[in-house]
């Protein structure tokens, strides 16, 4: 895998600033985030860019406001926060009026590390489905990144797009067709790995150790959460023996959930093993891998468990 030399949230940024560059009425909130391309933004289109300070409901509520005067707002702040702290908010004023803001959400699962519980971003899943005119984005490279500035810009509605850091191997290429919601990134197989955001890394890592014991498995991508189209259960549950699911969210109502209800609802016939953050509170610190190894989400781990499901 070819690792990128652009930063995920970069890719993002920029892009959200080339929109802002042709369309005035793009307007950009953040909580006091700070990034490299923010501060380009702030000092070339200052009349496009409010930094609210650390008052996330608020930068919700001023982007209902700016929305319905006619601007596309883009709102910017740790996922933790922006889903659960302003959680009323989005839900009153963004979707009941389905208006066209979108949530950057950045830090999911356990990308904040040593920042502790406050910032484990494991549970906004699971809050941000629940809300039926939102649209959810998880990116897993920057070809996404890029390409989800410009789905969030031309939807018609709210958008939460969870938003990692660093740099991640690239999957795809930004011209690509991302209408699906999800791609195969490894071909199709017996048994198949579905991960989202930074877990499609580690399921193709963990994909190609498997090749070295002769276990060959697929890898999807599902990078729209929702609303997730039926291709998705064709082309890829349906087409299935096992399906895998991978995720650093709770294991409450997050991917592995999202894929049981398209099985039971399309009977599907693949049996489903769901492996994700355990439904407790997390109040230790420790690195990512520290926290994906306490949760069996570890490349090690997924090998194991995926070696045991082919032997049987």
């Amino acid at each position: 895998m070819q690792l990128s030399d652009v930063d995920m949230r970069d890719a993002l940024l920029d892009e959200i600033y080339n929109i802002a560059a042709k369309d005035r009425d793009v307007v950009f909130l953040t909580d006091d985030m700070d990034a490299f391309s923010l501060r380009r933004f702030k000092q070339d289109m200052p009349d496009q860019f409010i930094n609210i300070g650390v008052a996330e409901q608020n930068m919700i509520n001023v982007a209902t406001g700016l929305a319905n005067g006619g601007k596309r707002v883009f709102t910017y702040g740790i996922a933790s926060f922006v889903s659960m702290r302003c959680f009323e908010q989005i839900k009153v004023n963004l979707c009941s009026m389905n208006l066209p803001v979108t949530i950057i959400g950045v830090g999911p699962g356990f990308s904040f590390e040593y920042d502790g519980p406050t910032h484990h971003g494991t549970q906004d899943i699971a809050i941000m489905r629940a809300l039926p005119e939102i649209t959810i984005y998880n990116p897993s490279d920057i070809s996404l990144a890029s390409a989800c500035a410009h789905l969030a810009y031309e939807s018609d509605g709210p958008v939460y797009l969870r938003l990692d850091k660093g740099t991640f191997p690239l999957l795809g290429r930004a011209d690509d067709d991302f209408s699906p919601g999800f791609r195969v990134v490894k071909p199709l197989q017996d048994i198949n790995i579905v991960g989202t955001g930074f877990m499609v890394a580690q399921a193709l890592q963990a994909a190609e150790l498997l090749e070295e014991r002769s276990i060959s498995v697929g890898v999807i991508d599902l990078y729209r959460l929702k609303p997730v189209g039926e291709a998705f259960f064709s082309q890829v549950l349906a087409q299935s023996k096992e399906v895998v699911t991978l995720e650093d969210n709770s294991i409450v109502s997050g991917l592995g959930t999202i894929v049981a209800e398209l099985l039971a609802d399309h009977r599907g016939d693949a049996k489903l093993s769901r492996l994700a953050v355990a439904d407790k509170q997390f109040l230790s610190y420790g690195s990512r891998e520290w926290f994906h190894a306490q949760n069996q989400i570890d490349v090690s781990s997924v090998v194991e468990t995926v070696a045991a499901l082919a032997r049987h």
